[in-house]
């Protein structure tokens, strides 16, 4: 493609790897993802004919919103976007006679599809090593994998960066720093002063040294029971926008366990995109949600004809919220892969002797608050049931 286009360093070097396999690791807005994506639509679609580009990330809401969100806008800032080459049912795009397929990982088969020219691995530590198998052993041509370094140990540490053929390219957020908005960049520099683990991974784009968790109380598992066997499902919600994602967790009680199963966790979405999520996901009237207090979301959201509740929010509701979650064990699905993001990062503050203080650094808890919105509202029901027996066994009734 003869055209100019302002491009990152992150590009450049992606550019310029030859190898099979190609690892970006960087931090928080590094502009791995965006650089990668420029690369495969302005130069590898245009070197290739009859090509099979393969987009992946582990559920199709996350690909959604941010992988396929940047294709489509580069497509469209480049002139590049017909309507007609885009078949929005199969979530595929055609670009000089080469096929850009966005594949989700919620379906097991959908990674032993038929062979590929190359491969994108959006947030590859999202991944098993059986996903990164089955992908990479129908690759034809290279690889490019990009992720946060959230984690001390994961399979790429060890299968991948050491192979002959992987370049491995890290980055931060000041090799993106001109096309970022500042607001944006204090606040990735504001980690300095909030936690040094986060300033580590989102700051420098380097492996996390995780300490001080808030919960350990909890492991994956590869489903949500059967509804009929949970005591009581009740969803949790915690509204976000543009900087801070909407999160809806479902929460079932089974067995004297918790179990939640990620369904939204997305930026961006207004009320009535949440509400027609919630459609899509089957959700009903009688279906019980306890979200962020806000107001004007409920009525609206409450309008399309769903039953959402406002959470308590009253003095140290967040501390109440947590010693309640860490009475059970947390059993979360493995497609949950925001809420168990969150899991392994939310953290205590710690004070200047390095000891964790009882107060939670507000970071990695967008899906939490939404558990614990659920789990408190239960708790506090069961409470006020406990009192009212009381009151009637005081009458005699016991």
């Amino acid at each position: 493609m003869d055209k100019k286009v302002k491009v990152s360093v992150v590009f450049q070097k992606n550019f310029e790897a030859k190898t099979k396999i190609v690892v970006n690791q960087g931090s928080s807005r590094s502009g791995k993802t965006y650089s990668i994506l420029q690369l495969l639509i302005l130069v590898k679609a245009f070197q290739e004919k009859d090509a099979i580009f393969t987009i992946v990330r582990k559920t199709l809401p996350s690909l959604k919103a941010s992988a396929m969100r940047d294709f489509f806008e580069i497509l469209k800032n480049e002139d590049l976007y017909d309507e007609r080459h885009h078949n929005k049912t199969e979530n595929t795009y055609t670009l000089n006679g080469n096929l850009f397929e966005f594949v989700s990982l919620d379906q097991p088969q959908k990674k032993r599809g038929a062979k590929r020219t190359f491969l994108f691995i959006n947030e590859a530590n999202e991944l098993t090593l059986e996903d990164w198998v089955q992908l990479s052993i129908r690759t034809e041509k290279q690889i490019f994998l990009d992720y946060n370094p959230s984690m001390e140990e994961h399979w790429i540490y060890d299968v991948v960066l050491p192979r002959e053929d992987c370049t491995f390219i890290q980055s931060t957020y000041l090799d993106n720093k001109d096309f970022l908005p500042e607001e944006v960049v204090k606040e990735i520099e504001n980690l300095k002063y909030v936690d040094e683990n986060y300033w580590r991974v989102y700051g420098l784009g380097l492996p996390g040294q995780i300490k001080g968790l808030v919960f350990t109380n909890w492991e994956q598992v590869e489903t949500f029971p059967q509804e009929s066997d949970c005591k009581w499902i009740v969803y949790g919600m915690d509204f976000g926008f543009s900087n801070d994602p909407t999160a809806l967790i479902k929460v079932g009680l089974c067995g004297g366990e918790l179990y939640l199963d990620e369904l939204i966790y997305n930026r961006g979405l207004t009320n009535q995109d949440i509400a027609g999520w919630m459609g899509e996901l089957g959700l009903k009237w009688e279906d019980e949600v306890i979200a962020d207090n806000q107001p004007k979301c409920i009525y609206e959201i409450k309008k399309e004809g769903f039953q959402v509740k406002a959470t308590f929010k009253g003095k140290d509701s967040i501390l109440a919220g947590i010693d309640v979650l860490k009475r059970y064990k947390m059993k979360v699905t493995k497609r949950s892969v925001n809420l168990i993001r969150e899991l392994k990062n939310y953290k205590w503050r710690e004070d200047q002797a390095g000891k964790a203080t009882n107060i939670p650094i507000d970071k990695f808890n967008h899906g939490i608050d939404a558990v614990r919105y659920a789990v408190l509202a239960k708790a506090m029901h069961r409470r006020r049931m406990v009192r009212v027996s009381g009151v009637r066994r005081g009458d005699g009734e016991s």
